[in-house]
């Protein structure tokens, strides 16, 4: 796009429905408390981020027949169906079939997440292949491709809902990939990490 690539931010969310979000949060706090914590942080993570001119905001929703529901989703943005398979193959067909230019993927249901996020992670696929926002539990919480000059499969055979997911994926790139990281950040995801987050407190 006029002399550069546009960087594309991809946002994988599911349709805020009770009973069908962040399940194990629910099992400790119980479903509305899960669902309102997931509505809360969906629309506080999303609003910036689609705001910010320095790349296209796009939501790819799950299931797929919440594509067209708009009320479901806070932001205006173009949006995309994730389709079928485990993450890694949704997070790979998104991949495929963003427009040209470096790609960016992160969930809605991290607190922390903010636009210099973004902006850095793109910064770094200036000179990096890939880039990992890694998250306290061994998984991550943004990963972006450069895609050029070639789009790699990077998600097979990743062992998601792991310790094993970041070091998995990052088993895959190619040997002469260079590869950049961001800050650990933490996915609300427990009791315990639903409290620490109400406290204000980091958690290990």
């Amino acid at each position: 796009m006029r002399g550069h690539q546009h960087c594309h931010l991809v946002v994988m969310v599911k349709a805020p429905r009770l009973g069908r979000v962040k399940t194990r949060l629910a099992a400790d706090i119980g479903g509305v408390a899960a669902w309102n914590f997931y509505r809360r942080t969906m629309a506080r993570v999303l609003r910036p981020l689609a705001g910010d001119a320095r790349w296209t905001t796009w939501l790819a929703v799950t299931p797929d027949n919440s594509l067209r529901q708009g009320r479901l989703w806070p932001v205006a943005t173009p949006r995309l169906t994730q389709g079928a398979g485990d993450l890694g193959e949704r997070m790979g067909r998104v991949m495929a079939v963003m427009p040209a230019g470096p790609v960016v993927i992160i969930g809605a249901d991290i607190p922390g997440i903010r636009a210099a996020h973004i902006n850095r992670a793109f910064k770094a696929l200036g000179r990096a292949d890939a880039v990992f926002g890694p998250a306290a539990d061994g998984g991550y919480w943004l990963v972006g491709l450069k895609r050029r000059p070639a789009l790699k499969e990077i998600f097979a055979a990743v062992r998601w809902s792991s310790e094993h997911a970041l070091a998995d994926t990052k088993a895959n790139l190619p040997a002469h990939w260079r590869v950049d990281h961001l800050e650990v950040l933490t996915d609300v995801d427990d009791g315990a990490t639903y409290a620490a987050h109400k406290l204000g407190v980091s958690v290990p």
